[in-house]
């Protein structure tokens, strides 16, 4: 269990660490509808992180195993190998689109974010947990899963810690706004503007070190 949990730690950070939801957050916490929209948006980034990393873990049960723990396990291991060079391109490909792009310019659909309703906060929140990057991750999630041979029980405690690490960044500033929403209007502000120069960078990085890692682990399994 322990070992599954090391796996995923690093995969959650990665979801967690992703930009754009956190960008969006702090659009809803900054505009005067965020008493309307912050919690329906963090209900839906949950409610849809777990979802789609569960339906992972789910499909990733049909892939191969050996029935010994101390043989390796090909499929799985050629499967984590071809997860870890999709997110190594995806975000090759993000930082390249970012030198395109002015330092602070954010797309036309998130520039919108901020004037959204609640139940539009809570589909996007969904939206959100299917592009490329988090569907990635949420494979390689379902496929060290997978390889460990979990029980339910253990899979629901898995699922659940993921999901926790991965929605910290969006729950963090949701619930400080909530509980102290005078305080926190400078850090949002200062969060945004950093956000906004350094995070697709920042974000890419560190999606390279986790597929270095998933393909480490695929490579392993062997």
């Amino acid at each position: 269990m322990l070992q599954v949990i090391g796996q995923l730690l690093p995969l959650a950070v990665a979801l967690a660490v992703s930009s754009v939801p956190i960008m969006a957050t702090l659009l809803i916490l900054l505009s005067p509808g965020r008493t309307r929209s912050a919690l329906p948006f963090l209900t839906g980034w949950v409610i849809g992180m777990a979802l789609v990393v569960s339906i992972c873990a789910v499909a990733a049960q049909a892939v191969p195993t050996s029935r010994s723990s101390h043989r390796p396990d090909p499929a799985i291991g050629i499967a984590e190998i071809l997860v870890g060079v999709a997110l190594a391109v995806v975000a090759v490909v993000t930082l390249r689109g970012r030198r395109r792009q002015a330092a602070t310019a954010l797309p036309k659909w998130l520039r919108s974010v901020g004037t959204i309703g609640p139940w539009s906060a809570f589909g996007l929140a969904l939206i959100l947990n299917v592009r490329p990057k988090g569907l990635l991750l949420a494979i390689a999630a379902g496929l060290a899963l997978r390889a460990e041979g979990l029980s339910l029980g253990e899979s629901v405690v898995a699922v659940t810690f993921y999901t926790i690490v991965g929605a910290s960044t969006v729950a963090a500033p949701i619930i400080a706004t909530v509980a102290a929403p005078d305080r926190t209007a400078v850090p949002l502000r200062d969060a945004q503007d950093w956000l906004l120069r350094n995070g697709p960078v920042a974000t890419s990085i560190i999606v390279i070190v986790i597929a270095a890692a998933v393909i480490g682990t695929g490579i392993a399994r062997l």
